[in-house]
């Protein structure tokens, strides 16, 4: 079995190894261990204590010495809750923490993003800011890009009564995607050159996505630059056609 499971839960890499070899061989004196892992006896007592500690390892003395053994493997799941119910509880001062540091940079700044999920966390600002979204859209399948979260994204919007107004070009008028997108306004202009690059302006936020293989994106916090945005938004909704 790959350590790299057990790892991604906490665990060290000796402990993984150390708790797998008790899961196959039984109950072991920690020199059988040491000799059959190959892992430093300091290291595997230390380990040891860890996993008693986690509840994944017990031990029994007989003839004063001590023979360790792995518990159920279901503990795992149990440890699962455990950090679940943990992260759970301490939440809302996570969340408080992030409020404050928000509310001390006023906005004013400029937020570089690069690949998949970092670009997720620019639709996230938007659930949150919770405001209109206007939407210069770009010619890329961003549902292809970014596979699975749209839906999340759209439902999440319509739970929040969040408006999205769209200017599109015009090749994209018979696109399913667009005709799907709920709580939607549309409109449509002729532009020759069809281009991957789309802007999304609310509150006081520009964001320009680059809808590429490994996207970027650009987020600006200034309400000068917004409202500038906007204002050019509001030109082109004038003209677009329904």
């Amino acid at each position: 079995m790959n350590t790299k499971f057990l790892e991604n839960m906490g665990l060290t890499n000796a402990e993984s190894k150390i708790y797998q070899y008790l899961l196959k061989e039984g109950a072991s004196l920690a020199g059988l261990i040491t000799r059959n892992t190959g892992i430093h006896r300091r290291t595997v007592y230390d380990a040891l204590e860890r996993l008693i500690q986690k509840g994944l390892v017990s031990y029994i003395k007989t003839n004063n010495r001590k023979y360790f053994e792995a518990v159920e493997p279901s503990r795992l799941i149990d440890i699962l809750h455990e950090q679940e119910d943990n992260i759970k509880m301490i939440m809302p001062e996570l969340q408080g923490l992030h409020n404050l540091s928000l509310l001390a940079k006023e906005k004013n700044e400029t937020i570089f993003y690069r690949g998949k999920q970092a670009l997720k966390s620019v639709f996230d600002d938007q659930l949150r800011v919770g405001k209109e979204i206007l939407i210069f859209a770009g010619s890329a399948d961003v549902n292809e890009i970014l596979k699975h979260y749209f839906p999340h994204f759209d439902n999440e919007r319509m739970k929040r009564n969040i408006k999205v107004r769209m200017i599109i070009n015009e090749s994209e008028r018979s696109s399913k995607q667009i005709k799907k997108i709920p709580l939607a306004e549309k409109r449509f202009v002729n532009k020759e050159v069809p281009t991957p690059v789309g802007t999304y302006v609310y509150g006081n936020n520009v964001a320009i996505v680059a809808w590429m293989e490994t996207p970027v994106a650009i987020l600006i916090r200034l309400n000068l630059i917004a409202d500038e945005y906007r204002n050019m938004f509001n030109l082109l909704w004038k003209i677009g056609k329904k």
